[in-house]
């Protein structure tokens, strides 16, 4: 994908192998890739700005959170029922009104004067711009001839993995050099391109009608996924099931789901709004709990390292972004690197397992980082994660298809989606419960060594009480203030402790996605997309 002799190779393929589209599949290829980037980028670009945005909205910090979970929200109801959607309205016209859908609701968000308003319009978009990564995957399917497909879907991939790593840099760099405002509004000139694009040269498959409507099968979805979502993204500061609301909402998510299932696969259902049956395919089955683990790496990750490197390692916000822009640097040439192994026949499944060695070998590295660890030591992990995630996920993105039929491509698809934002969700809850529990359990494990005559105790308070009193404090401002030093030393060590046993959970997840690749064939890369087409 990223070769001189790739492209030449590309430019080669006589015309008559190359379908209805030509030379134009390349530019359709850009508009498939803006489209996408659209969805993943607005999943994270927000984050850094929630703190100016909840003071220009006037509300709490716990009520800003809001924006970021109903945009999540609404993306994990649609999501599953994309396929179904698509089919029905035809592909090219979902597309499309989607990304229209997308635009208008971007607007709404950058002239959203009130809490209220910011929710509902970012529900519309979430739920508008759900489908675009199935969709133009499945798009890609059809444009691009068999020989092509990995190339093709290397470089789209390289746009939907790589934007969600560097959002929260240009969320940080629009927010301190324009306002947050403009966060939504660069999706307005981004979204008409590839309007035109796909308007102008994507022909689609058209609707499919008859069928009656799974309207069971749509109400136990939104009630199973958003119960569940709600319960993931509020239980950690509503102390789970002990809140009478997590607690209904965790029993009718369990509840809804299991019946969703079990109405979806019922022979009584004639249309069902999402094909499970895909998931016979043993490799897209393996490829749906690979991609899970995967979410719950990247997005877990996102979350713990700015916290760490703003509490430990005293980064201000915008240096702690920008510290992200290297890792996602390298993950775009992991990326390219990749497809550039699998265009030459390397099987998806070796790069997929190799991905999940390096993950683990760098979440090792990130989980024994301490509070005296320098800028370098976490530059040069993370590093490391990001082409571990960059060998997995393209590989896994590529090969979970692989097996498939054309017509199945896009529930397919939709199901890999579903499966990364769920796992990114679960990760953020996970991690975010586990280091708070955790920290608590190494503070009491070792204030309970910080007694009177633990000489080690005493020499450290003796040191501190000596250094304010030099600085002028008398002996008993100069002991209060060592005891409260010593004690925010205590906590931040509990706290690093903490957030290295988080790195090497996830560390432990990667290990255990080893038999579920094993799962996949081991097809080269281009048979895998041969398949895929």
């Amino acid at each position: 994908m990223a070769s001189a002799a790739a492209l030449a190779g590309a430019r080669m393929t006589p015309l008559k192998d190359l379908g209805a589209y030509g030379a134009k599949r390349w530019i359709l290829l850009a508009g498939f890739v803006l489209a996408a980037i659209l969805e993943v980028l607005d999943t994270s670009i927000i984050n850094p700005v929630l703190p100016t945005m909840a003071g220009n909205l006037g509300c709490t910090f716990s009520e800003i959170g809001w924006v970021s979970t109903s945009y999540i929200l609404a993306n994990v109801i649609v999501l599953p029922m994309t396929a179904w959607l698509a089919q029905r309205f035809g592909l090219k016209q979902y597309m499309l009104f989607s990304i229209a859908t997308f635009i208008g609701a971007s607007a709404l968000c950058g002239i959203a004067t009130s809490l209220n308003e910011m929710i509902l319009f970012r529900l519309i978009q979430g739920a508008s711009g759900a489908p675009l990564i199935s969709m133009t995957q499945a798009g890609l399917a059809e444009v691009f001839p068999k020989r092509e497909i990995t190339l093709s879907q290397s470089i789209w991939a390289l746009g939907i993995t790589t934007a969600p790593a560097l959002a929260p840099t240009l969320g940080g760099w629009i927010t301190d050099n324009y306002a947050w405002p403009w966060i939504f509004y660069i999706n307005i000139p981004m979204g008409l391109m590839a309007m035109w694009v796909i308007g102008t040269f994507y022909k689609g498959a058209g609707p499919t009608k008859g069928g009656s409507v799974d309207w069971l099968g749509i109400g136990l979805l939104t009630a199973g996924l958003g119960s569940i979502q709600y319960v993931l993204e509020e239980g950690q500061q509503n102390d789970w099931l002990a809140d009478a609301l997590i607690f209904k909402l965790a029993v009718l998510g369990v509840l809804s789901t299991t019946a969703f299932v079990l109405w979806q696969l019922s022979s009584r259902n004639r249309s069902p709004i999402v094909d499970l049956r895909v998931f016979k395919d043993r490799g897209l089955s393996g490829a749906a709990i690979v991609m899970f683990v995967a979410g719950f790496g990247l997005y877990g990750g996102l979350y713990l390292f700015p916290l760490f490197a703003q509490t430990v390692l005293g980064f201000t916000a915008s240096k702690s972004g920008f510290f992200m822009l290297p890792p996602g640097i390298v993950l775009a040439f992991t990326m390219m690197f990749t497809g550039f192994m699998m265009q030459k026949k390397v099987p998806g499944r070796d790069l997929s397992m190799a991905g999940a060695v390096v993950m683990m070998i760098s979440m090792w590295m990130l989980g024994h980082m301490t509070s005296q660890s320098n800028a370098s030591d976490a530059q040069l992990a993370l590093e490391i994660s990001r082409a571990g995630i960059g060998l997995l996920m393209l590989s896994v993105i590529v090969a979970g298809v692989a097996g498939l039929k054309p017509s199945a491509i896009k529930q397919g698809s939709a199901l890999l989606g579903l499966a990364r934002q769920l796992g990114g969700s679960f990760g953020i809850a996970v991690l975010s419960t586990y280091v708070t529990r955790m920290t608590a359990f190494h503070r009491y494990d070792i204030a309970s060594r910080m007694y009177s005559g633990n000489s080690l105790a005493d020499d450290r308070l003796h040191m501190i009480s000596g250094a304010l009193t030099a600085k002028g404090f008398d002996s008993e401002r100069a002991a209060a203030g060592a005891r409260s030093i010593l004690d925010g030393q205590v906590t931040q060590q509990a706290y690093t402790m903490a957030v290295d046993n988080a790195h090497i959970l996830i560390g432990v997840m990667f290990a255990l996605t080893i038999p579920c690749l094993m799962l996949m064939k081991r097809r080269a890369g281009g048979g895998d997309a041969a398949a895929a087409h």
